[in-house]
């Protein structure tokens, strides 16, 4: 399950990373609202999908008046973003964040996934954060530091510090961005994330570490003990049968060909698609059924 970036930030904030102050808003006038909150000075304006690549896409912007302010809300509240990871058909726009502007001085990476090869959690870090991060990560990997977490210790202080110099955090701020990894792991954890990452993990000009952007996925296994997803769950931003499957149990992923397959196993499901590929085919969807389905869930699906 995916989140927005402002539910993403206010998970870190209850583990005390920090991030600017801002306000979810769902309509042009609760944006405007939110800028004069904020206060004169700049502040952006932030498409909320569940989708990387918005400042590419036009989906952020920069503003310094509030005229401009609610201009920006304007043409972005209901926009059809498209970016590389939305597909050509893009995503439309319902919600905003509008948050105070920051002193950027150094803009480096942080993420934090589960290695299925080691099964730990692995913390990863790069001084070439921002925009272009997928970039580095194809063509420069070197540039990429990893530290794998023994789960039966957790991320140690040590092991945060040292990464931090590593990512070419400034001296006097490497015990914030100790702590800021710190918070991350504990939030990774208690939330059974499966995914989470500060891109960018942002320095500023006033001595500050600050995550401008946050992203969480979390394991779908996990729910049952997770009854706030429900509240953080957006069903805009989800595939409509992807929504319908869920309600009756099934494992199912839209794809883009036009075999569509229907499995007992998840291995057999992925060993079907594989040789339907194989064979120069091209599966619609994902979708495994599970053993002992009933007569009821394999009419579903």
């Amino acid at each position: 399950m995916k989140i927005h970036e402002y539910q993403a930030k206010a998970l870190l904030q209850r583990f005390g990373v920090a991030v600017p102050r801002g306000f979810p808003c769902f309509t042009v006038s609760e944006a405007v609202a939110a800028g004069q909150q904020l206060g004169a000075g700049v502040r952006v304006v932030k498409a909320q999908i569940h989708a990387g690549g918005r400042g590419k896409g036009g989906g952020v912007k920069v503003v310094r008046t509030d005229a401009e302010l609610e201009e920006a809300a304007r043409r972005i509240m209901g926009m059809q973003l498209v970016t590389h990871q939305t597909g050509p058909q893009g995503q439309t726009v319902r919600r905003l964040l509008v948050e105070e502007g920051a002193d950027i001085r150094q803009e480096l990476y942080l993420g934090m996934v589960v290695d299925r090869n080691t099964q730990q959690v692995a913390l990863m870090g790069s001084a070439a954060g921002g925009m272009d991060i997928e970039e580095v990560a194809a063509h420069h990997p070197e540039q990429i530091h990893t530290v794998q977490i023994d789960p039966g210790q957790g991320l140690l202080p040590a092991q945060a510090e040292a990464l931090a110099r590593r990512i070419e955090v400034p001296e006097a701020l490497v015990p914030q961005a100790r702590d800021l990894m710190l918070g991350l792991y504990r939030a990774f954890v208690d939330s059974d994330a499966s995914l989470a990452e500060i891109n960018p993990m942002a320095v500023t000009g006033d001595g500050r570490i600050l995550a401008l952007d946050a992203k969480f996925n979390f394991d779908d296994n996990a729910a049952f003990r997770h009854g706030e997803w429900q509240d953080w769950r957006d069903l805009d931003e989800e595939d409509p049968n992807e929504i319908a499957a869920s309600r009756h149990g099934l494992s199912y992923i839209s794809l883009e060909g036009n075999i569509g397959c229907l499995v007992n196993g998840a291995g057999l499901a992925m060993a079907t698609m594989d040789i339907v590929k194989l064979y120069g085919g091209s599966p619609a969807n994902f979708l495994d059924v599970g053993g002992g389905a009933t007569t009821e869930k394999v009419t579903e699906a």
